[in-house]
């Protein structure tokens, strides 16, 4: 009898880019969340020209969790609350040496997603999912 692996939590959404106006762009995303890799989630940012290239940025799940209600993170991926009129948001700043840029994600679509990732690999059981024999294989193959 073989074990039923856990599905992957993907969710299409549209983020909203803040250029340094103050203006803000809407840009496609898929957040994704595998338990074959129970710590972190992953935004895919997608191309707008036919043929361009997904970018995508993985992160500490918990880092999304924390930034829901208070600032987290430092260095390349940080995550605040961000309340607007239009209705509570998460800030999420993303830095590379290609440059910076500030995404608005309703936190709604953000609470949804990780009430589902939840579902697949509960809060704190992501050891149970962590395949160490695997991901040392990967490592090593990659020298």
């Amino acid at each position: 009898m073989s074990a039923i692996r856990p599905t992957t939590v993907e969710v299409e959404t549209s983020l909203r880019l803040v250029a340094p106006d103050a203006t803000a762009l809407p840009v496609r995303a898929s957040l994704r969340y595998d338990p074959a890799d129970p710590y972190a989630v992953h935004v895919l940012f997608h191309a707008e020209t036919a043929g361009g290239e997904a970018v995508s940025w993985s992160f500490a799940r918990e880092l999304l969790v924390t930034g829901l209600d208070e600032p987290a993170g430092i260095g390349d991926v940080r995550v605040w609350p961000w309340a607007t009129p239009r209705g509570d948001f998460v800030a999420l700043a993303l830095s590379s040496p290609d440059g910076n840029a500030l995404f608005e994600v309703p936190r709604s679509v953000l609470v949804r997603f990780l009430r589902r990732t939840y579902v697949v690999v509960p809060r704190g059981r992501e050891t149970d999912h962590l395949d160490v024999d695997a991901a040392v294989n990967r490592l090593l193959a990659g020298r």
